[in-house]
This record gives C-alpha cells, sequence and structure tokens, in this order.
C-alpha cells in the first residue's frame, strides 16, 4: 500500500476547516449587517458571544483545531513508523466521515441528542487509532 494514502483524510479535515472557515465569516458577516452591529463591538470572542444569537459556526471552527489536531498527528507518526495499513486508514476515513458528519449536525439544527454521540465516535475511532498505533511501535 501507498503510504502516502495516509494524508489524504488530513486532506479531507483541511478542506472541512476551509468550508467552516467561510461559513463562519459568511455567517457573521450576515448577522452583524442584519443586526446593524459594528464589526469593533465584536473585536473578541467574548463580544461576539454576547453580541451575535448564532455563534454555531465560530464553535464549530474552534472545534476543528482542538481533537483533530491528534489526528493530524497520528497520520504522521502513521506515515514515518511505516503504519500505513487498511485498519489506519479506514479508522482515519472514518474519523474524517464523523466529523463532516458532527460539522453538518453544529452549524444546522445543533442538536445536542445527535451530535454528542457523532462527537464521541469521532473520539472512539481517533482513540483506537492511536492505540493501534501506540502496539504497533511496540513491536
Amino acid at each position: 500500500m501507498d503510504a502516502r494514502l495516509i494524508f489524504w483524510p488530513a486532506v479531507a479535515m483541511v478542506v472541512l476547516t476551509i468550508i467552516m472557515t467561510f461559513r463562519m465569516f459568511f455567517e457573521r458577516s450576515r448577522q452583524i449587517r442584519a443586526e446593524g452591529v459594528r464589526w469593533r463591538e465584536v473585536s473578541t470572542s467574548s463580544k461576539m458571544n454576547a453580541r451575535l444569537a448564532d455563534t454555531r459556526s465560530a464553535d464549530n471552527y474552534r472545534n476543528l483545531f482542538e481533537t483533530p489536531t491528534l489526528f493530524y498527528a497520528a497520520l504522521i507518526v502513521a506515515f514515518l513508523t511505516a503504519q500505513v495499513n487498511v485498519l489506519t486508514l479506514s479508522l482515519a476515513w472514518v474519523f474524517v466521515g464523523s466529523r463532516y458528519m458532527h460539522s453538518a449536525i453544529h452549524t444546522t439544527g445543533n442538536r445536542i441528542r445527535y451530535r454528542l454521540p457523532v462527537f464521541f465516535f469521532s473520539c472512539l475511532m481517533l482513540w483506537i487509532l492511536w492505540g493501534v498505533l501506540a502496539i504497533g511501535l511496540l513491536r
């Protein structure tokens, strides 16, 4: 198997981050115009949260720089330790798919009863990926 395949899930996560960047910008811009807010009134996240009612896109964007950082590190470890195989690649893609689902739920209806299980599932896939990598490092 071509070890470089492990980086395609990373590319997919970067694409999700770019999509969420634009969504956040356009959503904030729309709210700021609709509510007559000046940009300087929302110059920090605390000011933004106080002035704007809908922060789902910004919250999701922030989430994409939390748990996924461990994902990116796992992909690098898999590549550098020659552990790119069907299992690690599958876990990586399942993580990415669940993060896309999480973002879709978070930025639309934001129903916690759906979002939380998807988030937990994505974390579980990441933990399993790290477990597989750790076992591989022991060999």
